[in-house]
């Protein structure tokens, strides 16, 4: 069976991207539902700092259409302050603000960015590995760097059904590898994609769902409306019955 490919960037809330990406006089309280007409998926990097309230989720699954989906980013308190230790609590609060999207079959992947600076350490990304497993979080893991892309770390992503996010930018590059069945994430942040790179993401990504793969793919958000319309050029080459 097919997989789907959903294709957007990491944030909507941008009045910078009228006009070009949203219609000149979209409303602000209207951008996520324009987004949501071009776009198939977003991923929250509001979850960073702070948690979505019960109103909040509903009001943001009410602005998007029932097959849109939302990938949320970890909060800096299990990445960034706790370093995966001693997390369970957070974490425990973080599931519960995801549950309107669960309950509604539209949570994506939650990312796992951790920081520039830290090291590889295998034993402590198991230990919280095993300390999430009750979650049933779907996570993908983000490290920017290098001394994390070795073996070790790699099967212990693998045995607890967690993705290795394919993330480049101007300065690094995650191997794009399938540690799991049925799931790849792309974080797609170098400044410049030429024509050319974009239809050959989009085969990319075609390929990956005929081969049984669900595919999420999220260009950097900025001022300038380049993100959200890379994205669209992307999402417009997959054929129809691959889309999300």
């Amino acid at each position: 069976m097919a997989g789907k490919v959903r294709v957007g960037c990491s944030g909507w809330a941008y009045a910078s991207w009228r006009p070009g990406f949203y219609p000149l006089k979209t409303p602000l309280k209207k951008l996520l539902e324009a987004y949501a007409s071009r776009l198939n998926t977003v991923e929250v990097n509001y979850t960073f700092r702070s948690l979505p309230s019960a109103s909040t989720a509903a009001n943001w699954l009410a602005q998007s259409p029932s097959q849109f989906h939302f990938a949320f980013k970890a909060p800096q308190r299990i990445t960034h302050i706790r370093r995966l230790v001693d997390a369970g609590e957070a974490l425990e609060r973080f599931q519960l603000s995801l549950a309107p999207f669960a309950e509604a079959g539209r949570l994506g992947p939650v990312l796992f960015q951790l920081p520039p600076k830290f090291t590889a350490d295998p034993g402590r990304l198991r230990s919280f590995l095993d300390e999430a497993a009750p979650s049933r979080l779907q996570s993908a893991w983000e490290f920017r760097d290098a001394s994390w892309f070795a073996e070790p770390v790699l099967k212990i992503l693998a045995d607890h059904g967690a993705v290795l996010c394919a993330a480049e930018s101007d300065s690094l590059r995650s191997p794009d590898l399938a540690l799991v069945a049925g799931l790849r994430v792309f974080r797609l942040r170098r400044s410049q994609y030429s024509t050319e790179e974009l239809a050959a993401l989009a085969e990319h990504f075609s390929e990956l769902a005929r081969g049984g793969a669900d595919v999420y793919a999220f260009f950097m958000h900025e001022e300038a409306p380049d993100g959200p319309l890379r994205a669209a050029e992307v999402l417009a080459q997959i054929p129809q019955e691959l889309r999300g």
